[in-house]
């Protein structure tokens, strides 16, 4: 058996996206992490946690991994998606449906894909 330990992003300038996946998340930089640095860690409440890795290539192809991310805290997917476009993220795929399910697929500032569900409140009053 083996648990996951972290999950890792590539990335040009880890520093930067992983300041960005902060302010996303609300999850915090590990300690003593700083700009120039060739890993930052995104802590989270408990393992894995998100390992942001310099590496000298740029993104050319689809990741084949992604993170699928929901609002908390009373958030909508909706909401989630405008307050993260005004981060700097965009919109590479809308896929919301009239019937309020579906998600939004977007792109990082480093051009990495995650997607935007519906919270679990959404999911909830639509299954009911």
């Amino acid at each position: 058996m083996i648990e996951i330990h972290a999950v890792t992003i590539d990335a040009h300038d880890p520093y930067e996206i992983a300041t960005w996946w902060s302010k996303a998340t609300g999850l915090p930089l590990g300690e003593g992490d700083k700009p120039g640095d060739d890993e930052i860690m995104l802590r989270t409440k408990q393992d894995p946690f998100v390992l942001f890795i310099r590496v000298p290539e740029g993104k050319t192809v689809k990741n084949r991994l992604h993170l699928d991310v929901n609002g908390t805290e009373g958030r909508t997917r909706d909401q989630e998606v405008e307050r993260l476009v005004e981060l700097g993220a965009t919109i590479f795929d809308d896929l919301r449906k009239p019937d309020g399910t579906g998600w939004v697929t977007m792109l990082d500032p480093e051009g990495n894909e995650f997607c935007v569900c519906r919270s679990q409140a959404e999911r909830e009053a639509t299954a009911g």
